[in-house]
């Protein structure tokens, strides 16, 4: 019994070790990725060079909770003040904004398009991904479907790992810019659950894991998906 209570204790050390050093490793591989923070002034000018650096197609702002009321959660709210402010200082001309819509009755896209809209950036210049079901997918679904090449990926920084990280296996260049270093309800349960969100993540890229959806291609160098569907 004594033997195989110390079998059993060393797979938990061992599979703790392997989930932990695959996590570490994805936020080593990518941090100097992360141009800048932005915690409600906006970026430093080297930052911005740097995002600049690789001609940005636009910038993908990734989805997360939406309230009853379609009112942005505050993560997602940062998030999209971050890209808008990116936007409006000329450091990627188009936004691509990506979630869930995976039920009729909530759509990040929508409620994130309703707010980008209300402060001022125009329709023609904002693309709309209803089936950013995961970041692993968002990413994908930014190259495969809207053809983009290049891109500033914009959330928080705990996340921004694993996204980045996805873009480097998906062949895309990316600069991220972490949004909202405020300390958002669930702090800790998110930061737990990312450790495992990162592993998963990361052998999807390394198989290449396509999207729940594909589709036909709308190249993010056009006109905004927003015009088309007026």
């Amino acid at each position: 019994m004594e033997k195989l209570i110390k079998r059993i204790l060393m797979l938990i050390i061992i599979a703790a070790i392997l989930v932990f050093g695959l996590s570490a490793y994805v936020t080593q591989s990518v941090k100097s990725e992360i141009a800048g923070v932005d915690t409600g002034r906006g970026i430093s000018e080297s930052a911005a060079e740097d995002c600049r650096s690789i001609d940005p197609q636009c910038i993908l702002v990734l989805g997360c909770a939406v309230w009853a009321d379609n009112e942005p959660s505050p993560m997602l709210k940062d998030r999209l003040d971050t890209a808008i402010t990116l936007y409006k200082n000329g450091i990627a001309p188009k936004l691509l904004l990506s979630g869930d819509n995976s039920i009729a009755e909530y759509s990040e896209p929508d409620c994130m398009l309703q707010y980008t809209l209300a402060q001022g950036v125009p329709p023609e210049d904002i693309f709309l991904d209803f089936a950013g079901f995961s970041t692993y997918e968002s990413v994908y679904r930014s190259h495969a479907v809207f053809r983009a090449d290049r891109m500033i990926v914009v959330t928080q920084k705990y996340h921004l790992f694993r996204a980045l990280k996805a873009c480097e296996a998906l062949g895309i260049e990316a600069k991220g810019v972490a949004s909202g270093q405020q300390k958002y309800a669930g702090r800790y349960y998110r930061e737990a659950r990312e450790v495992l969100a990162r592993d998963k993540d990361l052998f999807k890229g390394l198989i290449k894991a396509k999207p729940t959806y594909l589709g036909d291609e709308i190249p993010v160098e056009g006109d905004g998906t927003v015009t088309h569907l007026n």
